[in-house]
């Protein structure tokens, strides 16, 4: 099986599974009565097509390619997983409307470029440790991201006092701000370790190539555990939680794909 056939597979099933949402969203009679883990299904089997394309692209005799379009599809696919996971427990399906056509478009892009960075075989564990535990930590942060912009969508919402339409497809706001933490707490114990083997296993995480990515990182680990030291001893909630949560996040970014687009894209051709 080739990778662009896994690819087209797993567009296919992501945008299925968004129509079908979108779909049973609206309180179309023709999917009123399919349940929403059954209309999940393709959501899940489009993951797992998406995770053999990326097994594919990743992995070669000359190492393991984490060039700026697959390092983009690989945090998509994970962002996917935690969605459709904290969907079957949890009335956020809403977000997978979203979510997998952004999986689906950086898979596409994924396979339509040649950006390539490689860990040569034999990668030290500590080093493959460290670029593990940053994906998870960019993906469930993005998440939390994500979340963070809903919740703002209901606040404003729910100021102009207009609580119907998106509102009554969306959990209350205590269940999304609830989520909303617990996300940026496991993405910041994520982001932790990443940091913690990064300063181990990195011969100098202060090089010249990777001095602005360490620093963006550590300043989003400050910015999120401002913000987690905020909510327990200052009950910080809504809009404060939203701006420090965004800000987090778009340092984080910065930090790993901002670099990773200047250094392979833009220098690899000038």
């Amino acid at each position: 099986m080739t990778t662009q056939l896994t690819a087209f597979i797993a567009v296919t099933l992501y945008l299925s599974c968004t129509v079908l949402l979108m779909m049973k969203l609206r309180g179309a009679a023709k999917v009123a009565t399919l349940s929403k883990q059954r209309i999940l299904i393709p959501g899940f089997l489009g993951l797992g097509a998406h995770l053999i394309t990326l097994s594919m692209s990743m992995m070669s005799p000359l190492g393991i390619n984490i060039g700026f379009f697959t390092a983009l599809s690989l945090v998509s696919a994970f962002i996917t997983l935690f969605t459709l996971v904290s969907a079957l427990r949890h009335p956020i399906e809403i977000l997978g409307i979203v979510v997998m056509p952004v999986a689906a478009f950086t898979m596409a892009a994924d396979l339509a470029t040649t950006s390539v960075h490689l860990l040569p075989p034999g990668s030290p564990g500590g080093l493959i440790f460290h670029v593990i535990t940053s994906v998870i930590a960019y993906s469930i942060l993005g998440l939390a991201a994500l979340h963070a912009i809903v919740l703002s969508v209901q606040n404003n919402f729910l100021h102009k006092h207009q609580p119907g339409g998106l509102i009554r497809l969306l959990p209350p706001l205590t269940t999304m701000e609830s989520l909303l933490f617990d996300a940026i707490i496991i993405g910041f114990a994520c982001l932790s370790l990443s940091l913690v083997s990064g300063m181990v296993f990195l011969e100098n995480m202060f090089a010249q190539h990777l001095a602005h990515k360490t620093i963006l990182s550590i300043l989003a680990w400050l910015v999120f555990a401002v913000l987690l030291i905020g909510r327990w001893r200052l009950g910080w909630r809504g809009r404060t939680a939203i701006r420090w949560t965004l800000g987090g996040f778009i340092s984080l970014m910065l930090a790993y794909f901002g670099s990773k687009f200047v250094l392979e894209i833009i220098l690899a051709s000038s």
